[in-house]
């Protein structure tokens, strides 16, 4: 785990950092401390919906911090950590850090996320997940200046960044259908966490086996990122058996997708009748998006 965590950083040397964004070499104690996730589901109209921030070590939807210093510019990686919840040996408080910084104009970064595993910083600006599939992701970035002989005390709460798609069947799962494969025209894994949007628009596709028993409703849930802050897409949904033949396929054009909300769609996937490929469209925003198919 110790050595995932360090491979999550870049492998930039230090000692190239420009004088132009580290003044002085002498190292000066940060403190950072991750104080909470901030969970807002924003309507579209005026109104929200606004939660307390929940503290790291009781959040079930965060299992890693990444905190991340770079040059103001961020052309160098001065300092990368990362926290797995799992591993104690990676942290004395899960969401604290202490290190030595020199002085000098930085951007610091710090992500919380679902997994066991950490990021992988490309650069300041491209941050992919090493695994298959992204995860729910929160993030909190600023410009932070560090003076000589002057400790500093920082604090974050994170917002989350990413938005979910629910592909919910109405219908319970037949024994050949073994695996859901959905497709999405838009939207992507990786993203930037300065802005918080996807860092490709190319669309992907995800496939995961299914566990849920025969004859059981099935749900299937991803996470990714998007490029603005409302997208619209195509989301085509198959059910495939074990050789990958299609069972079944529907696409759902249109589809709105909002960072920090969900969006549900409903149908059958495993028996079709004289109805199959009719769907009806919720008009009015609530908390979730919910769509049937």
């Amino acid at each position: 785990m110790m050595l995932l965590a360090a491979m999550s950083c870049s492998n930039e040397s230090e000692e190239n950092v420009s004088d132009a964004q580290v003044v002085s070499d002498n190292p000066v104690p940060v403190r950072v401390h991750v104080d909470g996730f901030s969970v807002t589901q924003g309507e579209f109209e005026a109104t929200a919906l606004t939660r307390a921030a929940t503290a790291p070590a009781s959040n079930e939807g965060v299992k890693a911090i990444t905190l991340v210093f770079y040059t103001s510019d961020g052309t160098k990686q001065k300092y990368c950590s990362t926290q797995l919840k799992e591993d104690a040996s990676t942290y004395e408080t899960f969401g604290s850090f202490s290190l030595p910084l020199p002085a000098g104009s930085y951007k610091m970064i710090v992500l919380g996320y679902n997994s066991d595993y950490p990021v992988v910083f490309n650069s300041m600006t491209d941050v992919v997940f090493g695994e298959d599939k992204s995860r729910e992701t929160f993030c909190y970035t600023r410009d932070v200046t560090i003076e000589e002989g002057t400790p500093v005390d920082l604090t974050a709460t994170l917002d989350r960044i990413v938005t979910r798609l629910n592909v919910q069947s109405t219908d319970n799962r037949t024994a050949e259908a073994t695996q859901v494969r959905i497709s999405l025209s838009k939207g992507g894994r990786g993203f930037n966490p300065i802005t918080g949007f996807a860092t490709s628009d190319a669309g992907f596709v995800n496939v995961a086996t299914t566990s849920t028993a025969v004859g059981a409703t099935t749900r299937s849930t991803i996470n990714f990122f998007i490029t603005e802050e409302d997208e619209t897409m195509d989301v085509t949904i198959e059910t495939l058996d074990d050789s990958d033949n299609v069972l079944f396929s529907k696409v759902v054009t249109g589809v709105p997708f909002r960072r920090n909300r969900t969006t549900v769609l409903t149908g059958a996937m495993y028996h079709f009748g004289d109805a199959a490929g009719a769907f009806t469209l919720e008009t009015e925003w609530d908390t979730n998006y919910n769509k049937d198919f």
